[in-house]
């Protein structure tokens, strides 16, 4: 049998502004995804995306649904304090916002931000050595992972943190939250899940490596320069990727645009 024909539409242009419902259901397939890759902590962690129009709005989980149940629909828009900003039945945690609205009120360029507590990621995040460039993915991420230091519970009781978190960051797309777990940012939803599932397999070939007790081989500083300017970071930076994963999504939940 002859496989399905299909077209991949094309990225998205810089210079047309998606809608909030195209977003909505983006912002939806990407929560499915990240339960389906199992990068999930319950009810905890968030991905956000900016609201396209005027003002500072954001999309956002409502506070205790799973990933696997979140619709497009049931996204919460809320302001830049994480307060709601529609009529909701659903309640909303302010406080796990914080580090999203610090980030996204900085960071314009940051329309998109994800944020995991996964066991590869935390693990990383706990070494003192930070991601190594062990692999091929792991070398996309050469000089574009910052590091935050711990300081406890991200929460609206410490928003001092708020600014020390986004000079961490300064103008990366990969933050390694030091004993926490890890963030990205990006132009689009399909950037950010780019940088969010290769940030975590880096992770995952990381604590496998580690694990054989073997001697890690690492490559010359020659090639890892080489192997990252290798990887294409053009405007469309993770389209293919998110196309690939949305049509999957679209097979198997296509609940999730309702």
């Amino acid at each position: 049998m002859d496989s399905p024909i299909f077209q991949i539409p094309e990225a998205p242009s810089a210079h047309i502004e998606e809608t909030e419902e195209q977003v909505r259901q983006d912002l939806a397939c990407a929560y499915r995804l990240i339960a389906h890759l199992g990068m999930t902590d319950t009810v905890y962690t968030h991905l956000s995306v900016r609201v396209p129009g005027p003002g500072n709005f954001f999309l956002v989980n409502p506070y205790g649904l799973m990933f696997d149940e979140i619709t497009a629909s049931s996204l919460v828009k809320v302001d830049a304090d994480g307060l709601p900003a529609q009529a909701t039945s659903f309640p909303v945690n302010p406080a796990g916002f914080v580090i999203h609205s610090a980030i996204h009120m900085k960071r314009h360029d940051a329309h998109c931000v994800m944020h995991t507590h996964t066991l590869a990621g935390m693990t990383v995040a706990a070494q003192q050595g930070g991601l190594l460039p062990l692999n091929q993915i792991s070398m996309e991420f050469i000089d574009e992972v910052a590091l935050h230091e711990y300081e406890g519970v991200a929460d609206d009781d410490n928003l001092s943190e708020r600014e020390r978190l986004v000079r961490d960051l300064g103008d990366k797309p990969c933050l390694l939250l030091r004993n926490h777990g890890l963030l990205t940012v990006g132009r689009t939803i399909a950037e950010a899940f780019y940088f969010m599932y290769y940030f975590e397999q880096a992770c995952r070939i990381q604590v496998a490596a580690q694990s054989t007790g073997a001697p890690l081989a690492i490559p010359s500083a020659e090639t890892q320069q080489r192997t990252k300017k290798q990887f294409n970071r053009g405007p469309d930076h993770g389209w293919l990727v998110w196309q690939a994963f949305q049509r999957k999504m679209d097979r198997e939940q296509p609940d999730y645009r309702s």
